[in-house]
């Protein structure tokens, strides 16, 4: 395993910063007053190949590594940009190029990686059993020719704008398994012809602008062609790409918390109050420079999780540990701009709000952090298992 911490990947942030130059805070503000989808950012990053930097070259992508996705993913955040409109294509990808087969990844990959088939939707949680995942209760049923689903998945972020989702459903019963994580499958579902039919699709409100969705499944037909991977395994193959994911949105939390950290920077040495610029006070620049300091911390754990997955290795711990230590960095120093910036922190005008209700969700979410401690706890520190 080897760390190069003089690597930059300059040139891939430079094709981010290019884009991202083009979407300033009027953009997303004006999508979050009137809860639009970034189609425009997200079809330009499509385009650009940055969305498709996983896909190996044979299928149309760039072929690069976790390290360099987590930079793509981080300087978008870091330029004040919402990367969590379209993230989930690079951690649903890793469930397609691992298990798939062959004429699989040449039917949907190089769409993908051209931009015109959009891969946005995880179709894995339910309303009655949150992180609870081998309970969940949409099943697929084996028919001739493949599988009629049916079931209700919920807080599925981009619904409404996803061409393709990667579905997991029950298809054997959790009483007719001898494990519970048996008998879950995984499915490549075209939702292009299905929405409105077989899937009633619809939007969820929430503090912050992610597009989230519920789907109502009614008699979803899927054919065998588009099961992934072995009948019954799918549970084993959504934890395969969890590590990945956990990088990946641990990358987006550092980005996030140098964006807040730049703008503190930047509004306690414009400011003045007393005739002194207010970051020559040491109540306002303690805070700054710790979150400064917690983000260099998870910057580094971030890159070593790379290393270790690039390497073959468990990366489980560094993974885990990695979204825990960003996730808490980007939220203090979402808080630590709050102050800096005073009453105008709450001013949508000056975005900190906005990127103040979009970085707490990563305290929540893609798992909470009460799952990784209990990981950490079990698997990392040997103590018993507390659930």
């Amino acid at each position: 395993m080897n760390i190069d911490l003089n690597e930059n990947h300059e040139e891939l942030r430079r094709r981010v910063r290019e884009i991202t130059a083009k979407y300033p805070d009027e953009y997303w503000q004006d999508l979050d007053e009137n809860r639009k989808y970034p189609s425009e950012f997200v079809d330009e990053l499509s385009r650009s190949g940055l969305l498709s930097v996983l896909i190996p070259k044979e299928y149309g992508g760039e072929g690069r590594s976790l390290t360099e996705a987590t930079v793509v993913m981080e300087e978008i955040q870091a330029n004040g940009c919402n990367g969590g409109v379209c993230h989930a294509q690079m951690y649903i990808m890793g469930t397609l190029l691992k298990h798939g087969n062959e004429e699989q990844k040449q039917r949907f990959l190089p769409k993908i990686a051209s931009g015109e088939l959009r891969l946005q939707v995880f179709g894995v949680t339910e309303k009655h059993t949150g992180s609870d995942t081998t309970k969940l209760r949409t099943f697929a049923k084996k028919v001739d020719g493949g599988y009629l689903v049916n079931g209700h998945k919920f807080y599925i972020g981009r619904g409404q704008y996803s061409d393709l989702m990667l579905l997991l459903a029950r298809t054997t019963p959790i009483d007719e398994v001898e494990k519970k994580v048996d008998g879950l499958s995984t499915f490549l579902v075209d939702m292009r012809k299905e929405k409105g039919k077989s899937l009633d699709i619809r939007p969820i409100r929430t503090m912050m602008n992610h597009s989230l969705t519920e789907i109502y499944i009614n008699d979803l037909f899927i054919p065998d062609e588009n099961l992934v991977g072995e009948l019954g395994r799918g549970f084993r193959y959504i934890l395969d790409g969890m590590n990945a994911e956990r990088l990946l949105i641990a990358s987006e939390c550092v980005g996030d918390a140098k964006w807040f950290i730049n703008r503190s920077v930047e509004w306690a040495n414009q400011r003045e109050l007393f005739e002194r610029p207010i970051g020559q006070n040491q109540g306002i620049q303690f805070p700054i420079a710790r979150a400064y300091a917690s983000m260099l911390a998870a910057e580094m754990m971030v890159k070593k999780g790379c290393a270790v997955f690039e390497a073959g290795g468990n990366c489980g711990e560094e993974a885990n540990t990695s979204l825990l230590l960003a996730s808490e960095a980007s939220w203090e120093a979402a808080n630590v701009a709050m102050q800096t910036y005073g009453g105008r922190g709450f001013d949508a005008n000056f975005a900190i709000e906005r990127k103040f209700r979009e970085t707490r969700l990563y305290q929540v979410a893609p798992i909470s952090k009460n799952l990784i401690l209990a990981y950490l706890s079990e698997h990392v520190l040997g103590l018993p298992r507390s659930y």
